[in-house]
């Protein structure tokens, strides 16, 4: 019995490497299309995990490492520099108060004072442009009271401009009463709309000015505004 159980054995081994060498052999690629599967999947877990962790640990940094970035709600915005002063906001009548008194020298002249109520320095670009009630004429500025640089205002402080209303010696046409004033801000570019107006009080009984009316470039002094 043993006799027959070992060539029984011996005959099942030979039979199947048979087949399995006819397998190999007859180009169908059944039994490596079957061995390759379990390589590839062994092999896709770690390929599919690395590319997930390398740009996670390149391009975020934890909050730890970036505190320069959870800025306050307060916080400057980052399109603005508070030691540029290229890039400071011009002034107009949304960031300050704007008054007009009438002075007693020289003749004929009117003070404009304009404070820095933000809280931020604001640029005093160029000259004001002034408007007395429906006045359909702009007039120009005395081109000597230009001053060496831009006049920026930090908050709290003024710049002026002096006006002359009407020639003294009455040589100016087309004299009226004044009743409302508004001066108009300019930009960084001449004649360019800098922002909001203001309209400043004038006294009741208004004040009077003729063709000669003539403002003086922003100055960071009232002396220097009242001396043209």
């Amino acid at each position: 019995m043993r006799t027959v159980r070992s060539h029984l054995l011996a005959a099942a081994g030979l039979t199947l490497a048979t087949l399995a060498l006819t397998a190999c052999n007859d180009g169908s690629g059944t039994t490596d299309e079957g061995a390759a599967k379990p390589t590839a999947s062994s092999t896709a877990t770690p390929t599919t995990g690395k590319p997930s962790a390398t740009p996670a640990s390149g391009t975020t940094k934890s909050p730890s490492q970036q505190p320069s970035r959870q800025q306050p709600s307060s916080a400057v915005p980052a399109d603005s520099d508070d030691t540029d002063p290229a890039a400071y906001p011009f002034c107009n009548g949304a960031n300050t108060t704007v008054t007009a008194q009438p002075v007693s020298r020289p003749l004929n002249h009117l003070l404009l004072t304009v404070e820095n109520t933000g809280s931020k320095p604001c640029n005093l670009t160029y000259y004001p442009v002034l408007r007395f009630d429906e006045m359909q004429w702009a007039p120009r500025p005395v081109e000597a009271s230009h001053p060496q640089a831009v006049v920026t205002l930090n908050p709290g402080e003024s710049g002026y401009a002096g006006v002359l209303l009407s020639a003294a010696d009455g040589s100016g046409d087309g004299g009226t009463t004044g009743r409302k004033l508004t001066v108009m801000f300019q930009a960084g570019t001449p004649n360019s709309d800098g922002g909001a107006s203001a309209t400043p009080a004038l006294p009741a009984k208004g004040v009077y000015y003729d063709s000669t009316l003539t403002p003086t470039y922003w100055q960071t002094a009232a002396d220097d505004a009242l001396s043209y």
